[in-house]
């Protein structure tokens, strides 16, 4: 792996929540191709192993633990072992999720805690948790991801919109708390991507072209896609960004007037 440091995360250490798939894997090998030492957590372990592997073969370094991120307990010892295996975390990467189907009229009350417990509980503390280490740095990077259906309501989905904008407004807040210690905190908010947990919605071919021609970009986004954005708010290059939000959706949430009939407005 040729890392470069113009991210100035050579040698950091990274947490990545999640890191088992997805996004969370793509924060991970992004991460670690500007030379970041990782401790990736994550309930999958078969999948963690697979992202360590992709890291190890490209040159880099992680150490993985299985970690239900909604239990301060299991947090606590993952952010120990990585404290004593890695030194204090320099950036944390809150990118765990869930997506449970469900409409609001009939929605168990296990189901909606459930989806707020790992989308935004957990982001809460990991935050506390990691950020007692970034605390005696007197520096640090918190990137959560949300989502556009922090501002966008995802009707059906249980809670999963309310816990991402739930995401949303605590890293806002982390961001104005914690900056007296030199902690900056920001959000990206993905639009349609490709992952494990989406992968129902990219198995029929016609769902995946309408899918494709709702965005700007014509194309659904990859976790790449996303990792990019994490690394730039992660890095140094983004030193005077905090409490922001940057979405990567390929145009998504840009184009509601162009789905509105306009005769004599459009293109032929």
């Amino acid at each position: 792996m040729t890392h470069t440091d113009s991210f100035g995360l050579q040698g950091a250490t990274c947490v990545v929540t999640g890191a088992g798939s997805g996004i969370g894997r793509g924060c991970a090998l992004a991460l670690a191709e500007a030379g970041a030492r990782l401790l990736l957590l994550d309930l999958n372990e078969a999948g963690l192993s697979d992202t360590r592997k992709q890291i190890e073969q490209a040159g880099g370094h992680s150490l993985i633990q299985r970690c239900d991120t909604s239990d301060p307990d299991q947090v606590e010892r993952a952010a120990a072992l990585g404290e004593r295996e890695l030194g204090e975390c320099a950036v944390l990467v809150n990118a765990a999720g869930i997506l449970r189907p469900g409409p609001l009229d009939a929605l168990p009350l296990a189901e909606w805690n459930k989806v707020l417990s790992v989308n935004l509980t957990a982001y809460f503390i990991c935050a506390q948790t990691f950020g007692r280490q970034m605390r005696q740095r007197k520096r640090g990077a918190l990137v959560h991801i949300a989502s556009i259906a922090a501002d966008h309501a995802t009707p059906f989905s249980g809670s999963y919109s309310v816990a991402k904008a739930g995401v949303a407004m605590l890293s806002r807040q982390l961001a104005i708390e914690w900056a007296p210690h030199g902690i900056r905190s920001n959000c990206v908010n993905p639009g349609l991507t490709e992952t494990g947990m989406t992968a129902p919605f990219h198995t029929d071919p016609d769902i995946v072209r309408r899918r494709s021609a709702a965005i700007p970009l014509g194309r659904i986004g990859q976790p790449l896609d996303i990792a990019q954005a994490v690394r730039f708010l992660a890095s140094d290059m983004a030193h005077y960004v905090t409490g922001q939000e940057i979405t990567v959706d390929g145009g998504f949430v840009r184009s509601v007037m162009a789905t509105v009939p306009r005769p004599g407005y459009e293109r032929p």
